[in-house]
């Protein structure tokens, strides 16, 4: 029965994987089907689906909308999809303003707002709605102000950065609401219905008016009304300081025909186009039936309303209308979050095989099948993004986060080819698991498949010089990563043999050469592509030293390992450097905010790095201490401790 254990628990988890592929029918309102219509935002095209993801990501850091966070889990509080919160935030604002969807921890923020502090009736203290805050917004704003103005970025404290980050979360709230509609829209499509049949009455009435004539009052009215409507839809695009920080608002509105970014506009902006005389946009009636339905909550005329909007896109924008829908399918996918907890299984059941290795065979297997399976999850959500952007694997923090999780544990799988004893799938399993979480934490910042920066204009040897340098990236963490594990185990407890260590050397010996080669390649490929793009092989900057950083390093460790400088626990303990090294070089470089090379994420994982960099050289000074403390006998004929020495026994060096 044990030899089918391994097949069994990996055919279910298949079966799991299977299960997610096929994504759930819209039962009432068509949600998936309006989440797939396409929309440019950031610079890219993109779904309605990912825009709410991503919005509600940064709001409160999940992609699901709870409107009970107050209940328990086994409560069944109301957890809702995010275009579906979107769209009461698009299409009823006045229900969507009472969703607590804003999440702060802050209690000095809260105070600020007053917020309640404890968890209560309605309330778990943490979630809030725009209702909720909009009492203190002008509190809000002038603190935000204070603090941009005299506390530099890398200067700000945790209330600091929280009420900075509050703020923008609310502006862009407020974006959102004024994007498809008026907010104040009670029958959007009656609205504009009436104002496109008042627009050359009011028009005439306006001119009349300036020239002294006679003119129709209640035409010139009723247009004045709409377009300072109109024009406050746009105020929200218009703050200098928001444009600073990138914050624009999306654009609905897609030109007549054509697959391109150009020609697409703002609601506000094509209705105030439309006051002066200019054609509407097709799309303005389509989405003001689908939102006076949505208001109504009439069903069948939402759902025929989307569908005859995508089958009006279908004949004008086809491309765009087909990627909106592949990244909607990729957004429901979730293959890294899915890669991750598979990863995390595959850990555990090493681990555990650890503890029994001789009876307990059958979790080595599991856990080298299930890794395989995260592995093919990740290599399928890649390739999909590769397809999606156009782009190579690596174009930011998250996608390098996410190329390291798909090269340490294929790394740690060659280990475990040569070397059946779970090492290789540990190692593999944690790397893989922490970097998924890393770019789950990552992309609560913004929209992971941004378009890249003009520096980052694609060619083979920005393709060849990402891919191989984060190679090498991963291949130095796989080596650190074996010297944990050494220092953990022969430290506390008694599992490492002296043969045992010799394998675990060995292992990241050949790792390091690995990774010198691919970091030195990798790092020289990025000087080509950097003199192609900027006229210049080498400038010294922050991310360029840090490439070369690890190369040294590397090299280092081989030369101290040649030169007997160091034998096993040494070569053991420097791979653990090598992970303080190679994080400060991936994401410490970053957080610098100068150099050419500042374009990924700044300030998610400070903390983690620090913590993550304390935690290493903790292990670090334990690796260093007297053998006579560590449990596990390192050297042939060394005794454990508290027990005497074999008889004849040579003693043994440390």
């Amino acid at each position: 029965m044990k030899k089918w254990l391994p097949f069994i628990i990996t055919l279910t988890f298949a079966g799991w994987l299977v299960g997610q592929a096929f994504p759930p029918k819209d039962e009432g309102l068509a949600i998936a089907e309006f989440g797939k219509l396409p929309i440019l935002n950031g610079g890219r095209r993109q779904p309605i689906d990912s825009l709410a993801r991503n919005t509600l990501l940064q709001l409160r850091g999940k992609q699901t909308a709870n409107y009970e966070p107050w209940k328990e889990w086994y409560q069944k509080p109301k957890i809702v999809p995010a275009t579906e919160w979107f769209m009461e935030v698009l299409m009823n604002p006045q229900v969507g303003d009472t969703r607590p969807v804003f999440r702060i921890d802050n209690p000095d923020l809260k105070g600020l707002l007053a917020l309640p502090l404890d968890k209560g009736f309605e309330t778990d203290a943490k979630h809030f709605s725009w209702s909720q805050l909009q009492p203190k917004s002008d509190a809000l704003l002038k603190e935000t102000m204070r603090i941009v103005k005299d506390v530099p970025s890398d200067k700000r404290n945790a209330y600091e950065k929280a009420v900075f980050n509050l703020w923008r979360a609310t502006f862009i709230y407020q974006q959102l609401k004024d994007s498809l509609q008026p907010p104040d829209a009670r029958d959007w499509a009656a609205e504009l219905r009436r104002f496109i049949e008042n627009r050359d009455a009011g028009r005439a009435a306006a001119q009349a008016k300036q020239a002294g004539a006679p003119y129709d009052e209640a035409a010139l009215d009723q247009i004045m009304d709409d377009v300072t409507r109109f024009n406050a839809m746009e105020q929200y695009d218009e703050f200098d300081f928001a444009r600073k920080m990138e914050l624009r608002m999306p654009l609905f509105l897609p030109p007549e025909t054509g697959s391109d970014d150009h020609g697409w506009q703002r609601t506000g902006q094509a209705l105030m186009e439309v006051a002066r005389g200019g054609t509407p946009n097709f799309a303005l009636a389509h989405y003001a039936v689908i939102g006076s339905a949505f208001r109504a909550n009439d069903v069948p005329a939402f759902n025929q309303a989307v569908a005859a909007y995508r089958a009006e896109l279908a004949g004008r924008l086809d491309a765009n209308l087909r990627e909106a829908s592949h990244e909607a399918y990729f957004n429901h996918l979730q293959l890294f979050y899915l890669a991750m907890t598979i990863s995390i299984f595959s850990f555990l059941a090493a681990i555990i095989y650890w503890f029994r290795p001789a009876a307990w065979e059958w979790l080595r297997v599991t856990a080298v099948q299930l890794l395989c399976l995260a592995v093919l999850v990740t290599t399928i959500g890649i390739i999909f993004r590769m397809v999606l952007i156009g782009r190579p694997p690596v174009i930011n923090l998250y996608s390098s986060a996410t190329f390291i999780a798909w090269g340490a544990p294929v790394l740690g799988l060659i280990l475990e080819r040569f070397w059946r004893n779970s090492i290789g799938v540990v190692v593999g399993s944690m790397i893989g698991g922490l970097c998924l979480i890393v770019a789950h934490y990552l992309s609560l910042e913004k929209d992971t498949l941004e378009m890249l920066r003009a520096v980052l204009d694609t060619n083979f040897w920005l393709a060849t010089h990402v891919v191989i340098v984060t190679l090498g990236y991963a291949s130095t963490f796989v080596a650190g990563f074996l010297g944990i594990i050494f220092v953990v185990r022969g430290f506390f407890t008694s599992a490492v043999t002296p043969e045992l260590k010799r394998s675990l050397a060995r292992m990241v010996y050949g790792i390091v050469c690995f990774a010198t080669l691919f970091s030195f390649v990798g790092t020289v490929l990025g000087g080509i592509w950097a003199d192609q793009s900027w006229g210049r092989f080498w400038g010294w900057d922050p991310k360029e030293n840090g490439a070369i950083i690890i190369v040294l390093w590397n090299a280092l460790v081989l030369h101290a390992r040649w030169g007997g400088i160091v034998r096993e626990r040494g070569l053991l303990n420097l791979a653990i450097v090598g992970n303080i090294v190679t994080s400060w070089s991936w994401f410490g470089t970053n957080m610098l905010g100068i150099g050419k090379h500042s374009y990924g994420f700044m300030d998610a994982a400070f903390w983690a790095l620090i913590y993550f960099d304390g935690g290493m050289a903790l292990l670090i000074i334990i690796g260093a201490l007297p053998l006579h403390l560590w449990r596990s006998p390192l050297e042939t004929g060394a005794a454990k401790p508290g027990k005497a020495p074999p008889e004849g026994a040579e003693p043994q060096p440390a």
